[in-house]
């Protein structure tokens, strides 16, 4: 007979599966409950896993990252910015509230379902929100990175025993509008927390006409220790500044007036001015033909003295030309600059001329009495004609208005180019540099040089300007001496313009 109370082994099968679905479950339930607690799983705060943590956790973990100090490299130089310095604020109550509305943005049941599936959210970041003192940042790299680190251009100076200059330096200056962008970043950044600071980057001023003169001055007195009397005048043709000094015997010449010397071919830069204020289209004035303009190049290009006489003659007076030449050179107030006859041998001395220059008792050049000049007054005589031919302008035109013009000035710089010597000024200069010179010198009976002079417009890239140099030896101007200390002189000059590495 059956056992209507006894409970079959199916029942019992069904009842501890029931059993243990309801353990189960609520062992999910509890599990469950506790991560509902914490942040749900892939939510980021600023981009920190925050996720499975609790409030404190995750405010303990964003803090750890974004109040870790910020490297700043300057250079070589490594400075670390603790963030407190700059006023760093992290909002964390609202973030934290932001994490709380995401976890409780599903409702509890939901998340539980969605969780006994397996189903996850995508993951959620919450923006980073923090603040800091701007004011207080650019103060910061004002007062203690900038006077620190940044490096002022260093100018290129001479080389010592050399006519060469060394190369400038680069300065350094931080850009702190740019470094605070990037430093804001790197604020908000939890990886990237290196700044290079950017920098600007000052180019190193041009050496000073000062830098200049002392090497000049060393060239004459350490490198080639000339002993003679020496006169060098220079004029930066941009800015109108000049170097002028003179020595004799090693030593300075401090006193006016200027020291004059024989002038020699370097007169004919005079007697070109002459001829021009006489040539032209004027009612008065000469026509420039084709017999004239052969005997203007001969006399520059090729320093031929006969064309220089037929010029003064043909075109200014058959007599008095020389005189003509000095009274247009006073009238521009060269007082030292005089032509006093020919060229041409046995010539009469149409007249002496007394200047300030030749009546100083306490250097001795012995200057021809037919020809004087000054390296000052023929180096600012070539600056007119440069001014002359760059404008229009300056005392050329003023002085003689109307019978100096552009073109004619520009003629005339072309027939200074056309004397092609490689020697003194050109020597120190590169192939293709365009050198506008008159050179001169001048033997006695022996053959023996005793007087040597050079005076040029240089046009480089770096900038043009006039140099003007008169050598004179009581014994003897060898020749080979002579010309390098011209052509150092010259060298040096042109690397004062034409610094290496620009």
């Amino acid at each position: 007979m059956r056992n209507r109370g006894a409970i079959s082994p199916l029942s019992w099968i069904s009842f501890s599966l029931v059993v243990f679905a309801g353990v189960l479950m609520l062992f999910q339930l509890i599990q469950f409950s506790r991560i509902w607690a914490n942040f749900p799983p892939g939510l980021t705060i600023g981009n920190i896993p925050v996720g499975q943590l609790n409030r404190q956790q995750a405010a303990q973990r964003i803090l750890e990252v974004y109040t870790l100090p910020i490297e700043l490299r300057y250079n070589d130089n490594v400075v670390h910015l603790e963030p407190s310095v700059i006023g760093l604020e992290i909002d964390l109550d609202s973030m934290l509230a932001a994490a709380d509305l995401e976890r409780t943005r599903i409702p509890f049941w939901q998340a539980f379902w969605d969780y006994l599936w397996g189903r996850t959210n995508s993951p959620t970041n919450i923006p980073l929100r923090l603040t800091f003192s701007e004011s207080r940042l650019r103060r910061f790299l004002a007062q203690e990175i900038s006077p620190r680190y940044d490096q002022p251009p260093m100018p290129a100076l001479p080389q010592a025993g050399t006519v060469n200059f060394l190369p400038g330096v680069q300065g350094t200056s931080l850009d702190i509008d740019r470094s605070i962008v990037l430093i804001e970043n790197a604020l908000k950044s939890n990886r990237q927390r290196t700044v290079i600071l950017p920098l600007r980057r000052t180019n190193p001023p041009n050496p000073t006409l000062q830098n200049l003169e002392v090497l000049l001055k060393q060239t004459v007195l350490d490198i080639h220790q000339f002993d003679g009397v020496i006169s060098v005048f220079f004029v930066d043709l941009q800015s109108g500044q000049e170097i002028s000094f003179s020595y004799n015997n090693k030593e300075p010449v401090t006193t006016p007036p200027d020291v004059s010397f024989t002038a020699s071919s370097t007169i004919k830069i005079p007697i070109m001015l002459s001829a021009f204020r006489r040539l032209g289209t004027g009612a008065n004035d000469q026509p420039l033909d084709q017999e004239t303009m052969e005997k203007l190049q001969a006399m520059i290009g090729q320093s031929n003295n006969p064309a220089s006489d037929w010029i003064m003659k043909n075109v200014l007076n058959e007599v008095t030309g020389p005189r003509i030449v000095t009274e247009d050179m006073q009238a521009l107030g060269l007082k030292n600059t005089f032509l006093a006859g020919y060229f041409a041998a046995g010539s009469p001395l149409l007249f002496r001329y007394q200047t300030e220059g030749n009546q100083r008792q306490d250097v001795i050049t012995e200057p021809d009495p037919y020809s004087q000049t000054t390296a000052a007054e023929v180096g600012m005589l070539l600056e007119d004609i440069y001014i002359c031919a760059k404008t229009g302008g300056g005392s050329l035109p003023a002085v003689f208005p109307g019978e100096i013009t552009q073109e004619e000035c520009q003629m005339m710089i072309q027939n200074l180019i056309n004397d092609r010597t490689p020697a003194l000024i050109p020597a120190g200069v590169p192939d293709g540099i365009e050198v506008a010179h008159k050179h001169g010198w001048v033997t006695d009976n022996l053959g023996v040089i005793h007087d040597m002079s050079d005076a040029a417009i240089v046009f480089t890239r770096g900038g043009d300007y006039v140099l003007s140099i008169f050598l004179y030896h009581p014994v003897q101007l060898v020749y080979e001496p002579s010309n390098a200390l011209v052509a150092d002189l010259s060298r040096a000059v042109y690397n004062f313009y034409n610094l290496p590495g620009q």
